[in-house]
């Protein structure tokens, strides 16, 4: 046979060897792993049985082919694999059921390179159940609820979150993947100092953590508005947190947000009591310059607050009570990816006259009628009724999709009242007047995780404010009513790209819409006035951050692309590019270097003292660039902004030294919103203001003190070329600041001391003797001297507080403090303005900062 014919047929016969072989192979041997109900039915065939089950129960089960040959040995294998319950009934019938607790098992590794990962956490949501995995990674549990969450944590990992039921107990045991976790460049924190829960970020701003948060003078609470103010560079020179002045700009040049929702109201009581419940407030981040592109409005500063985010496993609350309000807050898990959150507060002004009541009754009223400002001749003949009181309610819904989308629905209401009758007894004369002032807003937004590297986060709000008020005189033979109203919508999506450890990129795009409405209405003489204006900006930004991989250098550049449109006045392009660097030129000692540009549309006029009852002199209107004249509507244009600032800090142990320089530009400001109250109150001039400013602060601390020193220097000037001379001073210029204070922390008593000085602020004085009135004029006004060319006295405030936390049981804690504004009982002077009385003759009206103010509180939190 030729050789070339038999090793065909050698080839020929190893092909059919094989096949037979492979066939043979494939009917001997089972699937690997195969769906239990499939493996069910077979048994049934092979071995004459009937297995009764509930499908939803079982159609999900994959399990390994079973080993053994006997049908007992097959169940022992199915019920070690799932841990179901199998019962015999007969020799033929068989029951299939779920167990309600499973035994556990896993391995845990990380999923870049799959190294164990000894020392997680593994905790049973609900439970005080918990373990930690071994050398291998692994981890036991056993007679854990099937439906159970259970949530594996380990540090430079994003916690995973599974069931009970994924984690059944196998041969081998499931394997479990952690991600890495990236933390955002911007969240890296250098600095903790003044008091705990206050911490600087290398970007330079400051993030304050309301449940770590110690004590500040005067302060019974983390009062969000009010502890910024002990930071350099921010202050209220009228006591208020509802007029903070961030590095001399006016608080309307401030963007406020709660849960990323932009705030037109901020106070209670007119300002003296901040509007956010600090108990659900988990963080808030103060930014006064070298913002990210992502924020648009604010061209003075940024006060962000953020209430809590996190699902918690249990239940938690509490209430509490001072000398001017009550209030609640709680988290109600309703399951592991659902919970409520609710906070609610209300004053007790209108039902318990307090000290503290009286002290800040007598700061907020002062010169209106309320107080009897309008007639302070004839107090005896006056019978007054006035009816006062505040409320706000939050509420949030938190909703974890799963591990990678997380969403969250906020809202809010913000309430003061006001009404007020005044009766003069010989005449039956009545006037009577209210004043209603409200926030309400709501929002979403949806956290996204699409990978390891790359996140989203959608957000849209709906922001109403609300200002009604109505005066009705003489037995309302003359009635005045006047209306704020705001309305905002706005949508904003961020992407965020881990590029690598090193470098981030955000981009993102933000629409929104905001149409305000004045209305004033007068029927003796008659008059009627309704302003309506909207504006649509659309933005689109980009930021690339980077942290050097020893941190030493951490930078952010980026910008922001605005369009705006004022259908009837303008559409306007404006580019903000933004810059925030810092640097480590030793271990312990970091240059910052930062600047921005921005813009913002809206802008609060103040009107007459005594519009409102005198209380509520701000109104928000639109930015118009308008040239047409129309009473009642000023010439805005939109607000633009240039900041920038260098300075040094060093931080080592105990001691904490930081200076910073500054200088700030703001163009496009209008006299009818800086509250002028001279010459210049009604004209209208457009100008700006420059800011050249150095804030300084030391810190020392251990674990029982902490004692600052902060001091400010602003030289702040207007520019308006229509008005002689044209630079002079801010009515925000306050040249020099300077705050002492120390805290002392002993176990679970917290005591605050502190002095707060600054020099006083520009006002003007009428004209010397007969010169000071001008009868020339109808109708008759006041000659004024030059644009604030005088200054207030001094002022100078100690407070102090001291607050002692207890157990009431072992779930339930108690907090009892007490505070003292204004130790001294020093009368400071806010503000000074003159006005022409019934004969013409020039009254002085001076402002008078509050009084000695005694406060107490009691909570209670579980």
């Amino acid at each position: 046979m030729p050789k070339t014919r038999l090793n065909s047929i050698l080839l020929l016969y190893l092909i059919l060897l094989f096949a037979l072989f492979t066939g043979r192979a494939q009917v001997d041997t089972f699937p690997k792993n195969i769906s239990l109900v499939s493996y069910i039915r077979q048994l049934e065939k092979d071995f004459d049985v009937k297995f009764s089950y509930i499908d939803k129960d079982l159609q999900p089960i994959i399990v390994a082919t079973p080993k053994g040959s006997s049908l007992k040995d097959i169940l022992n294998d199915i019920q070690n694999q799932t841990q179901l319950i199998i019962r015999k009934l007969s020799e033929r019938y068989y029951t299939l059921s779920k167990s309600t607790t499973v035994d556990i098992c896993a391995f845990v590794l990380d999923n870049y390179s799959e190294n164990t990962t000894p020392g997680a956490t593994v905790e049973v949501l609900g439970s005080s159940i918990s373990t930690v995995t071994d050398m291998n990674g692994r981890f036991t549990l056993d007679n854990i609820p099937r439906k159970a969450s259970i949530r594996i944590k380990h540090i430079g990992y994003k916690p995973k979150y599974v069931t009970a039921e994924d984690l059944v107990s196998k041969n081998p045991c499931t394997t479990l993947l952690f991600s890495l976790n990236y933390q955002q460049l911007d969240e890296v924190v250098v600095y903790k100092f003044l008091t705990t829960g206050l911490t600087k970020k290398t970007d330079g701003s400051i993030t304050l953590n309301t449940e770590e948060f110690g004590i500040l003078p005067g302060l019974l609470e983390p009062d969000v508005l009010q502890t910024v103010q002990a930071l350099p560079g921010i202050k209220s020179i009228d006591e208020t947190v509802s007029d903070i002045n961030i590095r001399g700009g006016t608080n309307d040049q401030n963007l406020i947000l709660w849960d990323d929702i932009k705030m037109y109201q901020s106070g209670h009581f007119f300002g003296l009591i901040s509007a956010f419940n600090p108990y659900l407030t988990e963080h808030v981040t103060i930014i006064k310059d070298g913002t990210s592109a992502e924020y648009g409005d604010g061209v003075s500063g940024i006060i962000d607050m953020q209430s809590k985010n996190k699902i918690a496993g249990n239940f938690f609350g509490g209430v509490g009570i001072n000398m001017i309000s009550g209030d609640l807050f709680g988290q109600i898990p309703i399951s592991n990816k659902l919970a409520l959150q609710v906070s609610a507060r209300r004053s007790i002004t209108d039902l318990i006259n307090t000290p503290t009541y009286k002290q800040f009754s007598k700061r907020a009223f002062q010169d209106t009628e309320v107080e009897g400002g309008s007639n302070p001749n004839n107090d005896a003949d006056i019978n007054q009724d006035e009816i006062f009181y505040f409320y706000d309610f939050t509420a949030k819904v938190l909703y974890d999709i799963n591990e990678q989308h997380k969403a969250r629905f906020s809202f809010i209401n913000i309430n003061n009242n006001l009404d007020y009758t005044e009766t003069a007894l010989s005449s039956a004369r009545t006037d009577q007047s209210n004043l209603n002032q409200t926030n309400l807003s709501f929002g979403g937004n949806l956290e996204s995780e699409w990978t390891n590297r790359f996140s989203t986060k959608l957000t849209a709000y709906y922001s109403n404010y609300n200002l009604d008020s109505e005066n009705r005189i003489n037995n309302g033979q003359q009635i005045l009513d006047q209306r704020n109203e705001v309305i905002e919508t706005s949508i904003k999506l961020n992407t965020n790209y881990q590029l690598n450890p090193t470098l981030n990129w955000l981009n993102g795009y933000q629409f929104s819409e905001v149409g305000i409405t004045n209305f004033t209405d007068v029927t003796q003489p008659p008059y009627e006035s309704n302003i309506k204006g909207v504006i649509r900006t659309n933005s689109l930004y980009s930021e690339i951050s980077y942290a050097s991989p020893n941190k030493r250098l951490v930078a952010r550049g980026g910008g922001r692309l605005n369009y705006l449109v004022n259908v009837k006045y303008f559409n306007e392009f404006i580019v903000e590019p933004r810059l925030n660097l810092s640097y480590s030129l030793y271990p312990n000692l970091q240059l910052e270097v930062k600047g921005e540009f921005k813009n913002q549309t809206t802008n609060q006029i103040i009107d007459l003292e005594q519009n409102f009852l005198g209380i509520e002199k701000r109104r928000w209107m639109l930015s118009n660039n308008k040239n047409d004249t129309v009473p009642g509507n000023p010439n805005l244009p939109i607000v633009k902004s240039k900041q920038g600032s260098m300075g040094i800090n060093y931080d080592k142990g105990q001691w904490f030294v930081g200076l910073e320089g500054y200088y700030k530009e703001v163009n496009g400001i209008s006299t009818a919103t800086q509250g002028f109250q001279n010459q210049n109150q009604f004209n209208g001039e457009i100008g700006k203001y420059e800011v050249k400013g150095l804030e300084f602060l030391i810190n020392h601390k251990n674990n029982l003190f902490s004692t600052w020193l902060s001091y400010a220097y602003n030289l702040n000037n207007y520019t308006f070329e229509d008005i002689v001379p044209n630079v002079f001073p801010n009515n925000l210029d306050i040249t020099h600041t300077l705050t002492f204070a120390s805290t002392y922390t002993y176990e679970n008593l917290k005591i605050g001391i502190g002095i707060n000085y600054r020099t006083g602020k520009p006002f003007t004085k009428p004209q010397e003797g007969a010169d000071g009135i001008d009868f020339t004029t109808f109708p008759v006004s006041i000659n004024y001297q030059e644009p604030n060319s005088s200054r207030l006295p001094d002022y100078l405030r100690a407070d102090a507080s001291a607050i002692y936390d207890f157990n009431i049981s072992k779930r339930v804690k108690a907090t009892a403090g007490a505070s003292i504004l204004n130790i001294l009982n020093k009368e400071n002077i806010l503000n000074t303005y003159y006005r022409l009385n019934d004969q013409n003759e020039i009254v002085t009206i001076e402002s008078v900062s509050l009084g000695f103010t005694p406060n107490v509180s009691f909570r209670i939190s579980f």
